[in-house]
């Protein structure tokens, strides 16, 4: 109930937001003159800005499934599958979360936590991991990814991501409107200058809001560390843990899930669209974390 809350709340939000910012810099005069309803562009934006992620947070326990080839566990397979499903269990009772579905998929070390409620989420891990790591180190993890569905990581970022899309849109149209009857003299109606302003801003624009985005993923990051800290009682297996990830190569996982993972490698430049910080720095906050509870 809380989650319908927020999405309807964050939705009035950027529409007021956006309409107060057109009234202030006196773009709805400017507009209702040319023939724009910026009240229906403003419906129309946030309909296709939440619409998109909204779907793709419904579905992701499904397309995260799919994509990496995970299969549930309950347990019973082995004495592997056991110790993963009672450690996912007690960590999400620690954690105050509905019992997540645990699955295993074959792969480079990772792992990652998807789905649209705190008590309907999935945990996958990969063998890589599984292989890779000590029980503690695994355990470390695991609280890692608890840590995501008890904070409502994904819905929180579905929620940022239909923010950001819902300026795309609407922007986007604005200023191709704009370019069209400034730049193309277009006298009646729309011409094709709106259809190639439009196009290219959404791709500038999407690529600004990808850095938002990010930015806020790795946040997430951190408050995910420190859960795995708070919930294990000791920094020390999620600093171990990130330490042997910074010596590995993490799987790639697909595209639709791939903020979702334990990790990543950024570097240079592609560190600013990173959805995971470096290694180090997580490390680090951990530290820095342990430093100020003695």
């Amino acid at each position: 109930m809380k989650r319908v809350v927020l999405f309807l709340a964050t939705n009035i939000a950027v529409l007021l937001v956006l309409s107060l910012v057109i009234s202030l810099l006196g773009l709805d005069r400017w507009m209702a003159a040319g023939g724009i309803d910026y009240r229906a562009l403003l419906a129309f934006s946030a309909v296709l800005g939440f619409g998109g992620s909204l779907i793709s947070l419904a579905m992701s326990k499904a397309m995260a499934k799919w994509s990496t080839g995970a299969h549930v566990i309950d347990g019973t397979e082995g004495t592997t599958e056991y110790w993963l499903v009672q450690t996912v269990k007690r960590l999400a009772d620690k954690a105050g979360i509905g019992m997540p579905e645990v699955a295993v998929y074959e792969g480079a070390p990772n792992a990652f936590a998807t789905g649209a409620f705190r008590n309907s989420s999935l945990v996958a891990v990969s063998t890589g991991l599984l292989q890779s790591m000590s029980k503690e180190e695994v355990e470390a993890v695991l609280g890692h990814e608890i840590g995501h569905v008890a904070n409502g990581d994904m819905v929180t970022l579905t929620l940022i991501q239909g923010v950001v899309n819902t300026f795309v849109v609407f922007l986007s149209r604005v200023v191709g409107y704009f370019v069209d009857k400034a730049v193309f003299r277009t006298e009646r109606g729309i011409g094709p200058g709106f259809y190639i302003t439009v196009i290219v801003c959404q791709i500038v624009f999407g690529i600004l809001a990808s850095l938002i985005v990010a930015w806020f993923s790795r946040q997430r990051e951190f408050r995910a560390d420190a859960a795995s800290a708070d919930l294990l009682g000791n920094p020390r297996p999620m600093m171990n843990a990130l330490a042997r990830l910074g010596g590995l190569e993490p799987g790639a996982l697909p595209e639709a899930i791939r903020t979702a993972g334990i990790t990543d490698k950024p570097s240079g430049f592609a560190a600013l669209f990173s959805t995971h910080p470096p290694v180090e720095e997580r490390i680090a906050a951990l530290q820095a974390r342990a430093a100020g509870q003695v």
